[in-house]
């Protein structure tokens, strides 16, 4: 966005601290090589697009805003005079991307000081070369700034956990939810049959028989087979067909579940033989009451279960009730990895677990592991997703050379050579601004190799990517519990 140019005097910038020690002739080359613009109330410039100019306010509001995971955080708002923004690295020239790593827009009339970003880089280099070089070795080389965003890495990696295992949750849930509603229906209608059936004083041999034939269906219910769809489809057209021999009403409706229920025109042909014709209906009803209780209690057991599998799952790759160094199976991780992440993965992508069971535990921070897993696992599904969505992510385990290795595969577009050797520099990244930090593989690195002693690598060609994790099968002798260095 431009704005209304406006003379530019070097006594007024020289009156922001941050010129206010230059000389005369440094403010009066400044004003030459830049200008004053007036920005009325908006955006002047946005996150991810080339860094082409250094601002620096003269007077006015400033709002500064990150987006993260989708939305525009504001991060600062002032009114100070002489506060700066835009293209501060310039003076790094190619060795980092020069984008805007932040938003800019003001609230209200404003005006900046603005040096487009080669002349910005041209007075640093030439004014202040000392100043630069230490500029380039706290950039290049600070510990605690990848610290402190890599924390915020983490939190944004477990946001997306959350949101997964959520939602991974929440479908067991809805479905027990709904059986069990389904479930108080049938049984009050199962209690209505019997007391229709009670009714018809019969005598007490025909209701021993009854119930006896109720006992031996929820016993059938319980090891009814698995039926291919042709299969399922004729069994109910001989269940529809018989039900109908027999003046049973809406026996369509009936086929379909007795038929899941495992029941056939055998097993119906048992119960007719063991009431009489008058009873039939009624006792057919009952049963089929009966069967949909059974299978409603089996789906309101697998939906716990599989929330219960979810749980220890979560406990299982979060480590909270274990010690943070420890002994550990790196299958167990991969597989509450896998799990945590299914939902993002989803169903386009094919995993295949290619795992050899004899390796043995080895000596690591198993929720740490957990993390590199999450990271080299969510770049493959981003990757082949970006090639169309479909694809095989491939998760390999091996001894190689005594050293444990675990290996992820996808057959998205690959790395490019010219960037292969940048992926794991600190803020380096190819997604879309807003989608990540560029400290995914960094602080994966840092994990494998300081951490755990191991080794990170990556081979890579269009169709075959493989992040490759060695770690060692041993602890060393000065293995302790630590931070990240």
């Amino acid at each position: 966005m431009s704005g209304q140019l406006m003379p530019c005097s070097p006594a007024e910038i020289g009156s922001l601290f941050l010129f206010e020690k230059l000389s005369p002739e440094q403010l009066g080359q400044l004003c030459s090589a830049g200008r004053v613009e007036k920005f009325e109330p908006g955006p002047v410039y946005a996150e991810g697009e080339p860094a082409t100019c250094f601002y620096v306010m003269i007077e006015g509001t400033v709002v500064l805003s990150r987006r993260v995971a989708g939305d525009d955080v504001e991060v600062t708002r002032t009114s100070q005079r002489g506060v700066y923004a835009g293209s501060m690295q310039a003076y790094l020239g190619d060795r980092v991307p020069q984008v805007y790593n932040n938003s800019m827009r003001v609230t209200e009339p404003t005006r900046f000081f603005v040096l487009p970003g080669e002349k910005f880089s041209d007075f640093m280099q030439e004014w202040f070369p000392m100043a630069v070089h230490l500029l380039e070795g706290l950039f290049f080389g600070s510990k605690s700034t990848q610290r402190a965003i890599g924390q915020r890495e983490r939190l944004l990696a477990l946001g997306s956990l959350s949101a997964g295992l959520t939602h991974e949750l929440n479908n067991p849930a809805a479905a027990a939810v709904r059986a069990t509603a389904t479930l108080r229906e049938r049984v009050g209608k199962m209690r209505h049959k019997l007391a229709i059936i009670a009714q018809g004083n019969y005598a007490p041999e025909v209701m021993a028989k009854l119930i006896d034939i109720q006992d031996r269906t929820a016993e059938r219910v319980a090891k009814a087979p698995t039926l291919s769809p042709l299969e399922a489809s004729d069994r109910e057209d001989a269940v529809s067909d018989w039900l109908d021999d027999h003046d049973i009403q809406n026996g369509w409706r009936l086929a379909p579940t007795f038929v899941q229920a495992g029941l056939d025109v055998d097993w119906l042909d048992q119960v007719a033989a063991a009431v009489d014709e008058e009873l039939l209906p009624n006792a057919i009803g009952w049963l089929n009451y009966t069967v949909e209780t059974e299978l409603l209690m089996d789906e309101i057991n697998d939906s716990t279960n599989r929330i219960s599998h979810l749980v220890d799952a979560a406990k299982q790759y979060s480590q909270l009730d274990r010690a943070p160094f420890q002994n550990a199976d790196v299958h167990e991780l991969l597989d509450s990895t896998l799990l945590m992440l299914s939902g993002k993965i989803g169903q386009q992508i094919k995993v295949v677990k290619d795992y050899d069971r004899t390796l043995p535990k080895i000596p690591a921070y198993p929720a740490e592991l957990n993390q590199v897993w999450t990271n080299l696992i969510d770049n493959a599904v981003s990757a082949i997703n970006g090639a169309g969505g479909e694809g095989t992510l491939t998760v390999r385990t091996a001894l190689d050379h005594e050293r444990l290795l675990v290996e992820f595969r996808d057959t998205g577009p690959g790395v490019p050579k010219e960037i292969r050797g940048r992926i794991f520099d600190p803020f380096f990244t190819t997604k879309p601004v807003g989608e990540g930090t560029g400290l995914g593989l960094d602080i994966s690195w840092r994990i494998v190799v300081n951490k755990h002693h191991g080794t990170l690598q990556v081979e890579s060609e269009p169709g075959d990517t493989r992040f490759q994790v060695l770690l060692p099968l041993t602890a060393e002798e000065n293995d302790t519990i630590e931070e990240l260095a």
